[in-house]
């Protein structure tokens, strides 16, 4: 690949290693970059990793034709860029390495030898090539004591070493900020003084590519990287939102941390991030926490401290100079809850941390009193959001949600002992061939534990003939507690799975097979193959907005003062609404009612 008329790429794409540096997580591999310049001299800026020799070997010759190398320049003597020396020297004896003082003493620890042919640089100093001058500015402690950067004044291209540096391999396309934002906060993030001192050294330079020694060569754009690199050097918060950190025994402090979100959304947060410790990617939450200016930590209290997730995330937080954010926290312990102090003793040597003055305190489960709590530091969390009209802020309105184009359809399916069947408006068909839909159902409901359980499913279309009581029958009672075909009208016929179908109110049916399953938090998606479908007649298909027009009957409200459920019409007369109110009727909470107007 030509970066400009003399320089050419000769890295490799690795898709082998699962772990960087044995810790960091790469769904799409690594790239190892390496360089030549053609000029009157020869020279090839760094190796690549000890796995890719002769592959890297082939790119160079590739290059080269008939010609050798004059130049080896290593400006970093990590593995994964210097494992391939000796090889190189092996290929090409007569080559000079480039490098400064503790460039070759790193060489002889890795190496156990040194070698014949060296140049020792300076910073500062320059190597001509003909037309090519590279100029050495050493970076010390970004990340290693010995990396430097070279500048090549005639093509203005930056050999950047690990900086502007990213996870992930050049044959695979992804965002930029998220992988190289990880890459950076995780490897070099404790190094921030040593960054800046590197950026101030590139201002004086015309630079129009900076070739780093993973990810992409950089060639537009340049002031959004060296902006981003900017920012996470100086640990200033890159985006206005809050990251909930939390862990979780038995899912009490995983509802706190859940509630809390929900409240930051309807108090105008403009960015929500939620990181479970002990699930998901630790450098990932690392990234988040610096990413946003504000976090929250919610913790159980175990053998009298955090919960070890907790402890090794604020670890990592402050081995990398965690600093300039506010914080909240959601401790829980039922005997003696003690998060928020351990949590103020680590960060105690952060630099501006500001703790917000709500502490949520909850002994084993949350009560009205933490859900106060939970409110209280929600909207202390937002309230600099409120007035900042740079944000925009985020302003959520649930009825347009109302205007995308549902379906209703009755899920059936059999818990071994009796049949089951709900309401839903989530079927979608997502591919064609093979034919497969996905069904989204509410956790709490007892069908999505059956399906989750049987892996079977079907799905009747119903239609615009269907009346009120299909909704009553089906959508306002819990199958764990009720049988809700033991008081219907409907002719007991099932398709070839043995799962129910309801011909009288339907124009059609699918038999679903589940085939995946993705967890979308308060709700689960079944990705499922259709192993039987059935047209029954013409009859249009019932849509929400039919349903809401013409069959759900209007709520009484005439003379009434309350609230009345968006669901099912139910009519709460009072003032106010309780948070914690669910509809006896169709059992949905406070947050589907709406003031009768």
């Amino acid at each position: 690949m030509k970066v400009t008329n003399d320089i050419f790429y000769v890295g490799v794409n690795d898709h082998i290693t699962d772990l960087f540096e044995g810790q960091y997580i790469v769904p799409n591999g690594m790239a190892y970059n390496s360089y030549v310049v053609m000029d009157d001299k020869i020279t090839v800026f760094d190796t690549v990793d000890i796995r890719f020799t002769n592959e890297w070997l082939d790119n160079i010759a590739e290059v080269l034709g008939d010609r050798k190398p004059d130049y080896l320049v290593v400006q970093h003597m990590e593995p994964d860029h210097s494992a391939n020396i000796q090889n190189f020297i092996k290929a090409y004896p007569d080559a000079v390495i480039v490098g400064n003082d503790k460039t070759f003493k790193f060489m002889e620890q890795f190496f156990g030898t040194t070698f014949a042919n060296t140049l020792v640089v300076k910073d500062g100093e320059t190597l001509c090539t003909g037309k090519h001058t590279f100029t050495f500015v050493f970076a010390p402690m970004v990340h290693w004591p010995e990396v430097m950067m070279t500048y090549d004044s005639f093509d203005k291209v930056l050999f950047s070493a690990d900086g502007f540096g990213k996870f992930g391999a050049l044959d695979v396309e992804e965002d930029w900020a998220c992988e190289a934002r990880r890459y950076y906060i995780g490897i070099v993030g404790k190094y921030g003084a040593q960054v800046q001192a590197v950026l101030k050294k590139a201002a004086s330079l015309d630079i129009q590519a900076i070739c780093p020694l993973h990810g992409p060569v950089l060639t537009e754009n340049l002031g959004y990287y060296i902006s981003l690199y900017d920012t996470w050097s100086s640990y200033r918060p890159e985006t206005k939102g809050v990251l909930i950190a939390y862990t979780s025994i038995y899912g009490n402090t995983k509802k706190a941390a859940m509630l809390l979100a929900e409240k930051l959304k309807a108090y105008g947060c403009p960015k929500i991030a939620i990181q479970d410790l002990a699930r998901d990617d630790m450098a990932e939450a690392i990234e988040d926490a610096f990413r946003y200016d504000k976090i929250v930590f919610a913790s159980t209290t175990y053998n009298n401290d955090l919960f070890p997730f907790m402890k090794t995330f604020i670890d990592g937080l402050t081995e990398r100079n965690y600093q300039n954010r506010t914080v909240g926290i959601i401790e829980n312990g039922t005997w003696a809850p003690n998060v928020a102090k351990n949590i103020k003793s680590l960060l105690e040597k952060s630099k501006n941390i500001t703790f917000a003055e709500t502490t949520v305190t909850i002994k084993s489960a949350m009560n009205d009193d933490n859900k106060a709590q939970i409110d209280a530091l929600a909207k202390e969390l937002c309230a600099d959001y409120a007035d900042d009209e740079t944000k925009a802020p985020a302003k959520l309105d649930s009825k347009a949600l109302f205007n995308i184009g549902y379906g209703l359809y009755v899920v059936t399916s059999n818990d071994g002992k009796k049949d089951n069947a709900l309401i839903v408006n989530t079927v979608a068909q997502v591919t064609s061939n093979p034919e497969r839909l996905t069904v989204t159902i509410n956790k709490d409901n007892y069908s999505h534990h059956i399906i989750k359980k049987t892996g079977k499913l079907n799905v009747n279309c119903l239609s615009v003939e269907a009346p009120f009581k299909v909704f009553e029958d089906f959508g306002f009672k819990s199958g764990r507690t009720v049988d809700k075909f033991t008081e219907t009208p409907y002719a007991e016929i099932r398709s070839e799975n043995g799962l129910r179908i309801i011909p009288d109110v339907i124009n059609a049916y699918m038999s679903l097979e589940v085939e995946d399953y993705v967890d979308l938090g308060t709700h689960g998606m079944f990705i499922c193959s259709v192993t039987e479908s059935k047209v029954i007649d013409t009859r249009e298909t019932m849509t929400y907005t039919y349903y809401q027009k013409n069959v759900k009957p209007k709520p009484q409200t005439e003379g009434k003062k309350g609230y009345v459920c968006k669901i099912c019409g139910y009519v709460y007369e009072g003032d106010p609404l309780p948070e914690d109110f669910i509809c006896p009727l169709c059992k949905h909470g406070a947050a589907d009612f709406e003031p009768i107007k």
